[in-house]
């Protein structure tokens, strides 16, 4: 767990005892409520950045090399500024940090070597953002006073994830972490990068509950689900040339296309609306409709874009027969991680208890259970 900043620079001195003084840089996980598989199709989605972050301490080593050390793995990695257009993944987590370094070569900034100490308080593989917010952290921490506009510093870090990770995804994650707000969750328009803050109910709670599972198939079936989604573009395109992406279609269009694909559009259409219905819903107050869209959103992801899986099934269906949850789905890219589930307040610590009994006595795991709370985006520690 990341202490206080007087304990994250200690841990800095002891790895780099040479080194001038640090800076320090926090980019927030997030939690999507809203709007799954939607934001590589030009869709909309509903998240808000979480409390839980990403930590990097940052100094000058005057080398020409960067040297990287993670607290959470206790692994380091060691690279040249020139050796940044030859390099290759890695196929771990440095792959996020080499991955930056060079978009930021690539887009002009001069990069200095630095030594790296990185921390994170937001749980891996739970599909709460870790990569994105290591990725938005890094290039803080990379430029370290080096002036780059928000949007700039999130499109870079979605190039480094699509371009040198290799995995093909939206927007969204790396928005959430740069332009997150507490107190409000975000409706943004994938295609537009338009957003909205949208204020949550201050009755309710967001609870996430880590399944504690990865299934490995996680990452290709992501890939096929893109590439699946770009087939059935390309079919209703030849029957409909003025559609640009599935944002645009609409549930008619899809009547006359009947192979497996069409599953993964109909969700992606449905739940654009769901999207803008969960929006008001919010903005009204009404805390039963949110519930609904959240549970009609799970049924699309678990039957229609077929990313569930039967741990996160088991915590869904178990969660909407307790007492004060008002509803609950999978969030993120699927086949593990979390669910997301809308609470009454008061019903938190019970929920959490039942819970974790329930997922304990069927799959023998003990569960994560984190209240989120709507969060800043990425700083400098002052």
């Amino acid at each position: 767990m990341v202490g206080p900043k007087s304990e994250l620079e200690a841990k800095f001195r002891a790895r780099y005892p040479a080194a001038p003084a640090p800076r320090f840089f926090r980019a927030p996980g997030r939690i999507n409520l809203i709007g799954d598989h939607t934001d590589y199709n030009d869709g909309l989605v509903m998240p808000m950045a979480i409390e839980s972050a990403c930590f990097v301490g940052v100094a000058d080593n005057g080398l020409g090399r960067f040297r990287v050390f993670s607290e959470d793995v206790q692994e380091g990695v060691e690279f040249g500024i020139d050796d940044l257009e030859s390099a290759k993944p890695r196929h771990n987590w440095t792959d996020y940090i080499i991955g930056v370094a060079a978009e930021l070569r690539q887009f002009g900034i001069p990069l200095k070597g630095r030594d790296m100490l990185i921390e994170s308080t937001i749980p891996i593989g739970a599909g709460l953002s870790s990569s994105a917010a290591l990725e938005v952290a890094s290039t803080l921490a990379m430029l370290a006073g080096v002036r780059m506009e928000p949007l700039e510093v999130v499109k870079l870090c979605q190039r480094a994830e699509n371009n040198f990770v290799g995995v093909p995804c939206g927007i969204m994650d790396q928005f959430t972490s740069v332009f997150g707000r507490a107190g409000v969750a975000i409706k943004l328009d994938c295609r537009t990068l338009q957003y909205e803050p949208v204020p949550l109910p201050r009755n309710v709670a967001i609870v996430a509950v880590n399944s504690m599972v990865k299934h490995e198939l996680g990452t290709s079936v992501y890939r096929e689900r893109v590439n699946e989604c770009k087939a059935v573009l390309t079919a209703i395109q030849e029957k409909f040339p003025s559609v640009s992406s599935l944002r645009d279609v609409t549930p008619d269009m899809l009547a006359d296309v009947n192979w497996v694909p069409v599953k993964r559009a109909r969700h992606v259409v449905s739940e654009n609306l769901r999207v803008m219905a969960f929006a008001n819903a919010c903005r009204a107050g009404n805390i039963q409709s949110m519930g609904v869209y959240f549970t009609q959103s799970h049924r699309s992801l678990q039957n229609e874009f077929e990313v569930s899986c039967p741990e996160v099934d088991f915590l869904v269906d178990t969660a909407l027969i307790q007492n004060g949850c008002f509803g609950a789905r999978l969030t993120g890219g699927g086949f593990g991680g979390c669910t997301v589930n809308l609470l009454a307040r008061e019903a938190v610590p019970d929920f959490r208890t039942r819970i974790r009994e329930a997922y304990q006595y069927s799959y023998g795991i003990d569960p994560q259970v984190l209240l989120c709370e709507p969060g800043n985006g990425a700083s400098m520690l002052a």
